[in-house]
């Protein structure tokens, strides 16, 4: 129940930061508060400072009427996603508020509560941003820092021929999360799958149990957020490699399995689909079973799916045997 304070306007940007955004602070000295222009960062003896920033919008990335905490969760999971991507253990984060009018207290509370929640879950803290008020849709943007030993960090540039690719979970779980939402699903599928599925659109969860596995056998990796086909592209060519991957080894969750049966266009819309933030990862293939066995005493699923090749381009063998086409390979921005 929401009591009257919860009604009571929010008086200004001060009280704005100083009532939701400066708790989410404590435990980081460097972050004063929130009561300095800038925070300071000491990162541990022989760590490097990893960083990365990817804002999220309303009608793009989140609907406007998901639950404030969702989308909160999300603006900072899609960002440590990446993190974890690269072996980094997260440390701290910067946040960036425009919101087309002033929000009141009651979403801003929920809001803050999933920050808090997200942080907690992840081990990082807010240490500061800045909030404003301009046209348009709500704009969220995340920048965050982690660290990881010194020369240490995965790369996406670095996978090499004859490594095994592998992804971790499952793929196409958010787009059909997404269809859910967008209430166009089939009501075949149970409520607890629906919800589950949806769930795994609205909250993504990073794979930050990957991060020892990942520093101790991978050659590359970065996270799959705008589907797994254009991310493995795009490792490709970063790497100056190439890939086959098989797409019956591609890990599906049992209703997307059921979902891609329908079709070949089917499967090819889960292979292409982004919001799943799992993790693309190259291995040699001499530590591809110490990598699988490291991943399971971290509890985190990983499959193997293919292989890079020293042959430029991305080959994904279909159920008959013959490459698959793709008429979009994932989501692009432009």
């Amino acid at each position: 129940m929401t009591d009257k304070s919860d009604l009571s306007p929010i008086s200004g940007e001060e009280s704005f930061i100083s009532e939701f955004l400066a708790p989410l602070t404590a435990g980081y000295p460097g972050a004063f508060g929130l009561t300095d222009d800038c925070a300071t960062i000491t990162p541990p003896p022989g760590m490097d400072l990893v960083i990365k920033t990817d804002p999220v919008r309303a009608g793009v990335h989140f609907f406007s009427d998901d639950d404030p905490a969702d989308i909160a969760w999300k603006a900072l999971a899609v960002n440590v996603s990446d993190l974890a991507a690269k072996g980094a253990a997260p440390l701290a984060y910067l946040a960036s508020l425009s919101f087309p009018e002033i929000p009141d207290r009651a979403w801003m509370q929920a809001f803050a509560a999933g920050l808090a929640e997200a942080q907690s879950a992840f081990g990082c803290h807010l240490i500061g941003g800045d909030t404003d008020r301009a046209p348009g849709p709500l704009s969220i943007g995340i920048t965050a820092i982690g660290t990881v030993p010194a020369g240490r960090m995965v790369r996406r540039g670095t996978a090499k021929p004859g490594d095994r690719i592998f992804v971790t979970g499952a793929i196409g779980d958010a787009r059909l999360g997404l269809d859910i939402r967008r209430g166009i699903i089939s009501d075949a599928i149970a409520a607890e799958d629906r919800q589950r599925l949806l769930c795994r659109y609205l909250r993504p969860t990073p794979r930050l149990g990957l991060r020892l596995p990942l520093l101790s056998y991978a050659s590359a990796a970065m996270d799959i957020s705008d589907g797994l086909i254009k991310d493995l592209e795009r490792l490709c060519r970063a790497s100056s490699v190439g890939a086959r991957i098989t797409a019956s080894d591609v890990p599906l969750d049992p209703c997307a399995e059921r979902f891609a049966k329908q079709s070949v266009d089917a499967l090819s819309s889960l292979l292409t689909a982004g919001d799943d933030y799992e993790i693309l990862c190259t291995v040699p293939a001499d530590a591809a079973s110490a990598f699988s066995a490291a991943a399971a005493e971290a509890q985190v699923p990983v499959s193997g799916i293919g292989d890079v090749t020293s042959a430029k381009g991305l080959i994904v063998e279909g159920a008959d045997g013959s490459p698959m086409s793709f008429i979009r390979t994932g989501w692009d921005h432009f």
